[in-house]
Parts: structure tokens; sequence; C-alpha cells
């Protein structure tokens, strides 16, 4: 039986799920909470299996609230379910310890498909959030990359060979072979092909690198 918490501010939308997680054979709610400190007093009090988490609630948020569970017992498996999908929600969420982050648009058995998920150590997400966090990854390894990095990868995707590349930058081709090793690394590639391929999705050329 997966022991489930459901907070949520709205008693409407909060009846709702206790109702539908309620009617499914291995899932029972063990308790509800309005905000977030509620809610952090409830997994002190019950150490539920799964918190199936609103973000914008009085008081203490989901996100916050969200973090001070996971501090408090990592065990215990946060799952968002909120109406925004907008990626510095969706990555807040995660960097502060949801595992899963589904939309309330949700269909019920996407809803207790997650619940199930989450219980068995996996990360569910909607694909909107699923995109977003992709996004968001992906900017921070471009922002990881040094300006000299940029250069090298912007002629990669020219489709130059490391020896014009050091001709270009005027460089040795070592200096050339050890940038794009960190490249490959931060941006999770493995050959040029893939590389080439990252650089024009994210739009780095001369111009950019320059």
């Amino acid at each position: 039986m997966i022991r489930v918490l459901v907070a949520e501010d709205h008693a409407v939308v909060r009846g709702g799920l206790v109702e539908l997680l309620g009617a499914a054979d291995d899932v029972d709610v063990v308790a509800t909470a309005a905000d977030g400190d509620a809610a952090l007093a409830k997994v002190r009090e019950l150490r539920p299996d799964v918190v199936l988490m609103d973000i914008s609630m009085p008081n203490t948020g989901g996100i916050e609230a969200t973090a001070s569970i996971a501090d408090f017992d990592s065990d215990v498996r946060v799952v968002m379910l909120t109406a925004f999908s907008d990626r510095d929600r969706v990555v807040a969420a995660l960097d502060a310890g949801a595992v899963g982050y589904l939309l309330k648009d949700a269909e019920p058995a996407e809803l207790l498909g997650a619940i199930r998920a989450a219980a068995r150590g996996e990360a569910p997400l909607a694909p909107r959030a699923a995109r977003e966090l992709l996004a968001a990854r992906s900017e921070e390894r471009h922002a990881e990359l040094s300006k000299r990095e940029r250069e090298v990868l912007a002629l990669v995707a020219e489709g130059l060979p490391n020896k014009l590349i050091a001709r270009r930058l005027e460089i040795s081709e070592k200096t050339v072979k050890t940038h794009l090793t960190n490249v490959f690394q931060r941006i999770g590639v493995t050959d040029r092909t893939q590389a080439a391929l990252w650089a024009q999705r994210h739009g780095v050329n001369a111009d950019s690198a320059g």
C-alpha cells in the first residue's frame, strides 16, 4: 500500500484528489494539508511514501516545503502537482528535491501512474515539464563553456578539422583537442558530429562565440 499525503490549498481540488486516490486499491491517503507548513508537519508525524504537492499555497509554498521535506527525510518522495509548467518553477521544484512534476490537467490514470512510479523510486515528469527541464539544463551547459571553448565548438560546427581550427585560432592542435574533450564532457556528447548538431541547435556559431 502506497501511503500518500495530499498538499493542496483549494478545498474542492483537495477533496477531488482524495476521492480519486482513495478509489485505487494500492493507495492510502493518510493525510491532507492546505499549506506547506502543515504538509511538513504531517510528513514529520506520518512519514508518508509520497507527497502530492501543490506549488502555489499560502504561508509556506510548495517548493520551500519540498526542500524542507527533502532535508528531513529524503526517502519521502515529493511529486509536484501544479498548473504551472514554466521553466523557472520546474527547475526550482526539482532542485528543491521533488522527484516528479505533474500538471493539473493530467488524466486520472496518469496521476495514479505517477504516484506508483514515484513510490518505486522513479521520476515521473509531465512532457511539458520534461521539455522545460531539458532546455534549462542545455542552457546551463552552454553557459559553462568558456569563450575559447565556444570558438572551438563553432569551428567544429563549420566542419573544420583540428589542424585548421588550430591555425584559425593560433593555438596548437593539442590545445584544440583539450578544449574539445572539455566541450564534449560539458554538453554531454561523444563525437564531433554530435557536438556540431548540439552547436547548431543552441545557436553556437562564429558570431556568438566571439
